[in-house]
């Protein structure tokens, strides 16, 4: 791994970890500017096959499917449909003729580069507002660090922070055992992934998910802490796998330029597009079962 990469992940880090700590709408706008800038990748990566899609139309309404993720009230899940028949709208009045390709890549831009990523904002803003704004300045740090007891801290904070460690676990680990031990080809579509990596990364997932059930007393632990790093291990793989076909397809080898050592921002976020609704749901409907 080049020093540049690793120093591109850290500073990647400090600001993940700065945003996740602020949360309410400093985490929102950050989320924000990520989310233009990568679903702006994605554009470009289909413009790179000569379709024209409803570019602007739909990184405006991306970007309020983010910012009503944000008040809590969940509706999102309606607003979609009716963003979705704007942008076809747009398209049908152009003076040129719309194709099947252009409607199709920017309803899944709006999908994939907009709606997925708005869950994260459910999750940390939406799933607790009110300790969400108020930490961390609220929060007493002495008590802590005195006594390392992880229930002061807002549960949407947590579950965010877990979520986003079991991703870089994932990433990490199918990177460097991917490296060491990888033989076996994974998939045509990325030939640098291999299955022992895969394996790893997923294993490495679920080792800081069962840490962080354990440490978090979730009731039965052990069940939740191994379904939900499976969840994510399995998920930010297919992330990444995505990614890598719509490159592939398009003819590039990164998403862009933005992050050195890493490419763009698609290139640094894929893993964690698919990873956010599941997390989400698994957070609210399947974790209070368990």
């Amino acid at each position: 791994m080049s020093l540049t990469r690793v120093i591109s992940s850290l500073v990647a880090g400090a600001v993940a970890i700065c945003m996740l700590l602020l949360g309410g709408w400093y985490f929102t706008i950050g989320m924000c500017i990520i989310v233009y800038l990568g679903q702006s990748e994605y554009f470009r990566l289909v413009q790179a096959k000569g379709i024209e899609p409803a570019t602007k139309i739909t990184l405006v309404v991306s970007q309020i499917l983010l910012l009503v993720g944000a008040t809590g009230s969940n509706i999102d899940d309606a607003l979609f449909p009716v963003a979705g028949t704007l942008i076809c709208f747009y398209l049908l009045f152009l003076p040129k003729i719309a194709s099947i390709a252009d409607i199709s890549t920017s309803l899944f831009g709006l999908f994939y580069s907009g709606y997925l990523p708005s869950y994260w904002i459910r999750l940390r803003v939406g799933l607790d507002p009110l300790t969400a704004h108020s930490f961390p300045f609220s929060t007493d740090w002495a008590g802590f660090l005195t006594n390392f007891d992880l229930s002061i801290l807002p549960r949407a904070f947590t579950i965010t922070l877990l979520s986003f460690l079991c991703i870089a676990a994932a990433d990490i680990g199918a990177y460097l055992f991917g490296k060491w031990l990888g033989r076996t080809r994974l998939s045509e579509i990325s030939p640098n992934k291999t299955v022992e990596g895969a394996i790893f990364g997923i294993l490495g997932s679920v080792s800081v998910s069962l840490t962080g059930a354990w440490a978090l007393h979730w009731h039965h632990w052990y069940i939740g802490g191994v379904a939900l790093g499976s969840l994510i291990g399995m998920t930010s793989l297919l992330g990444d796998l995505t990614e890598s076909v719509m490159k592939r397809d398009a003819g590039v080898k990164d998403s862009g330029d933005l992050i050195p050592g890493h490419g763009g921002m698609l290139d640094r976020t894929d893993s964690y597009i698919f990873t956010a609704p599941l997390v989400y749901y698994f957070v609210t409907l399947v974790l209070p079962l368990i």
